[in-house]
């Protein structure tokens, strides 16, 4: 199975946080095969807000929701 990785952000009520202001606003910026390609994704998104505290971009660990009682 691939190790699939989502990477999505958007405005957060607290910079220390993940409580999502706006859930439905959420921008996604893809789904990628691997952590090395969602990694510089995140960095792009990150970058381009960066002088906006409250925005905030994550990678989630699809592979790890899909099938939870694998462990790399």
């Amino acid at each position: 199975m691939s190790k699939l990785h989502l990477v999505f952000g958007g405005r957060v009520r607290d910079p220390r946080g993940l409580d999502f202001v706006d859930p439905s606003a959420l921008e996604t910026v893809g789904i990628f095969p691997d952590y090395a390609s969602a990694e510089k994704a995140w960095r792009a998104a990150a970058q381009r807000t960066v002088d906006d505290a409250e925005m905030r971009f994550v990678v989630v660990h699809l592979h790890r929701l899909l099938e939870p009682d694998l462990t790399a």
